[in-house]
């Protein structure tokens, strides 16, 4: 099954011991507006932030038109997207991916949101029980983020006393935000198409054998 959605991250050269030191505290004011996987408004572990609550309020704007017109509600498009690619940058320096601090808003970063265009024609079951359809999603990513939280723990002391990531963590935690994504950008119906639970790569040119 192909994926609609796709979290592209370029492998980081050497980390910035300093930069992850203080990740908890320099990510903040990015997770006040887009959030994070662990800090941000909201319960559990996949938190948002203030421009997250406008998105999901957009997005059950949108149901309602989508059920009753048969098209989102044209205004509220880019605004979902630009909360969804910021929030991939920051997800991305938040989980120790990178170590460059990512832009406000949209601007050029080493990690990027790939989203499809928006449907012509909406699948019209797809979107009434959508509710329903992220339960199972919704079930299998918050097992996830517990164990990346453990793995972010270990990655946090490996990167500042030691200065390096292994490779299988780095990737794990990639292909983990890559899910999270895909399941949020279904959930603001961007799209309708099904994402699939598969934890695999994106499709990625760089090799991280220099993280092994």
């Amino acid at each position: 099954m192909t994926d609609a959605v796709h979290f592209h991250v370029e492998p980081p050269g050497a980390r910035d011991r300093w930069s992850v030191l203080f990740r908890p505290i320099l990510v903040i004011p990015h997770a006040i507006l887009v959030g994070g996987p662990f800090v941000g408004f909201g319960g559990g572990a996949y938190r948002t932030g203030a421009l997250g609550l406008l998105a999901m309020t957009s997005a059950i704007l949108d149901w309602f038109a989508i059920l009753f017109t048969g098209r989102a509600i044209a205004g509220m498009q880019p605004f979902k997207r630009l909360y969804l690619a910021w929030r991939a940058r920051v997800m991305a320096y938040a989980c120790l991916l990178r170590d460059e601090y990512p832009p406000f808003g949209d601007g050029p970063y080493p990690a990027s949101l790939e989203l499809p265009d928006e449907p012509q024609t909406r699948d019209y079951k797809a979107v009434v029980l959508r509710p329903l359809l992220l339960i199972p999603h919704l079930v299998v990513l918050f097992c996830l983020l517990v164990v990346t939280l453990l793995v972010w723990i270990g990655a946090w002391f490996s990167i500042v006393f030691k200065g390096r990531l292994g490779g299988n963590l780095w990737r794990f935690t990639r292909d983990v935000m890559a899910y999270a994504l895909r399941v949020e950008a279904y959930a603001l119906l961007i799209h309708d198409h099904f994402p699939s639970f598969a934890l695999t790569s994106e499709t990625e040119g760089a090799v991280l054998a220099r993280q092994s």
